[in-house]
């Protein structure tokens, strides 16, 4: 079985964002690098923990919540995964970001669940930037009408939006979308209020986000090139 260097792994994505970030007059202070743990054992977690990680991103909310009953507060953990609604209770009282908000009813949901507990929740609001059916998140142009109902929240904190680019080979195809993402945050900042605050992109995995961060993106979510390859789905 291949040994994994997760701490070397790590060290190897934030040069990289750094370079990318040099690339475009950036400071790489700006990004933060989320690592995607999911279906990873804790074992791994932890080693990752041990060279300073503090950012985890899961796609399930079971696997979630149960990951954040064994790590500390110390421990930021993001919510990335495609939201089911009914299962935002579950997660409410500790999950510190919810990246993938596509709809009213999820906002809705949200502050129902921080109100009852009296928590801020960071969320971002998730937009289809791939045009492609099976990806989740609002239409680009729904996304003022979101804004405008958030606006009202007390207890939802809208931090910025999120994306998933298509899967290319040629990364060059997918750095419009990205960059259509940064326009349609800075075009939205007009809408900030106190509980609106645009200041993140979340978008770019292991496999784009070098592209993502010379577009903009403040939070990068990387896996398998952390972690390796997924054993199963």
């Amino acid at each position: 079985m291949e040994t994994i260097d997760i701490c070397a792994n790590i060290e190897r994505i934030k040069t990289r964002i750094a370079e990318a970030c040099k690339r475009v007059d950036r400071n790489p202070q700006e990004v933060i690098l989320i690592a995607v743990s999911k279906t990873k054992p804790e074992e791994m977690i932890h080693e990752a923990i041990s060279c300073g990680q503090i950012h985890f991103g899961e796609n399930r909310v079971q696997e979630l919540t149960d990951k954040m009953e064994h790590f500390g507060d110390d421990v930021q953990w993001h919510m990335i995964g495609t939201l089911q609604t009914n299962k935002i209770k579950y997660m409410a009282g500790r999950v510190n970001w919810i990246h993938s908000i596509p709809k009213k009813k999820a906002l809705k949901e949200v502050e129902k669940r921080a109100s009852d507990i009296g928590r801020s929740i960071n969320t971002l609001i998730q937009v289809n930037i791939s045009d492609e059916e099976q990806k989740s998140g609002c239409e680009p142009d729904d996304l003022k009408a979101l804004l405008e109902y958030a606006q009202g929240l007390k207890w939802t904190k809208i931090r910025g939006l999120m994306g998933m680019a298509s899967l290319e080979e040629d990364l060059e195809l997918v750095r419009p979308q990205f960059r259509m993402l940064k326009e349609l945050r800075d075009h939205h900042r007009n809408m900030e209020t106190n509980n609106i605050q645009l200041e993140h992109l979340s978008m770019g995995m292991s496999n784009d986000f070098e592209v993502a961060v010379e577009e903009g993106a403040t939070m990068v979510r990387v896996g398998s090139a952390i972690f390796g390859e997924r054993q199963y789905q």
